[in-house]
């Protein structure tokens, strides 16, 4: 059985995002993680918090539920299918994950084409979905799968996390990044740019997405108009690229300086 890394100690970025998102989530919530360090650091911090009674319906089943588990957070005793189940596609982590899952009746592996149906998600109240990003531009189109033409990542279930908990009653769609990359040269770049890299690929469309996350704060971007979705990811992207993004923002007729 293939073993995914534990991760390794989540940075301070990783701690900053997960203090914002996991006040965001009620008791009773269905919860589904991505893959890679950030929704696996919530989960950590879901497992130490006051949280109770929550459940899981998810693609990959990751060590954070474990812990959550572990920490008595998981009854599944709200959900409206599956109740008492935590529902997932296939599972991947460490050894714990693994010992956890073998012959456990409170797990249950189910197809892909019901894990990720909308239809599905979109029936469990308070879904709260959790997913990271490589880039995203000032229109709200996110980017979870390429560096330019460069293939990082497969499509996934992102989108159809991010459509069920936007369709689910209280449901909320939370995509986390870090507001920079540094490059192998050392370069830093923002991950908030003006417009999606060419050829990159647009994982999430902007009408579908609802809470963007970096270290310098949390957007919801459900309902605004273009210029007050420009003006509010450029809020939290890091403040060495907010000047720039404004003057890239005003090139392309999509800024209005209210809060200057």
């Amino acid at each position: 059985m293939a073993q995914l890394g534990g991760g390794g100690e989540p940075t301070d970025v990783d701690r900053a995002v997960a203090n914002l998102v996991v006040p965001e989530i009620p008791n009773g919530a269905c919860l589904q993680l991505g893959i890679g360090g950030m929704p696996n650091t919530i989960g950590a911090m879901i497992a130490q918090s006051d949280l109770k009674d929550l459940s899981v319906h998810t693609e990959m089943y990751v060590d954070g539920f474990v812990d959550m588990a572990a920490a008595g957070k998981i009854t599944g005793r709200h959900k409206a299918l599956d109740r008492g189940r935590q529902v997932f596609a296939f599972a991947a982590g460490t050894q714990k994950l693994y010992d956890y899952v073998n012959r456990n009746p409170d797990v249950m592996a189910a197809p892909v084409d019901y894990t990720n149906d909308v239809r599905v998600i979109g029936q469990i109240d308070n879904f709260i979905s959790i997913n990271n990003a490589i880039d995203m531009d000032l229109f709200g189109q996110v980017n979870a799968e390429s560096a330019g033409i460069k293939h990082i990542s497969g499509t996934g279930g992102q989108l159809d996390f991010a459509m069920g908990a936007y369709l689910s009653n209280g449901g909320k769609s939370f995509i986390c990044m870090s507001s920079t990359v540094t490059g192998k040269d050392g370069s830093v770049k923002s991950r908030i740019v003006p417009t999606l890299t060419p050829g990159s690929i647009c994982t999430d469309p902007r009408s579908c997405v609802h809470y963007i996350v970096t270290e310098y704060g949390m957007i919801n971007l459900k309902g605004l108009s273009t210029w007050e979705r420009a003006e509010a990811i450029i809020s939290i992207a890091h403040p060495d690229f907010r000047e720039q993004l404004i003057q890239d923002a005003e090139k392309m007729h999509i800024w209005r300086r209210t809060n200057k």
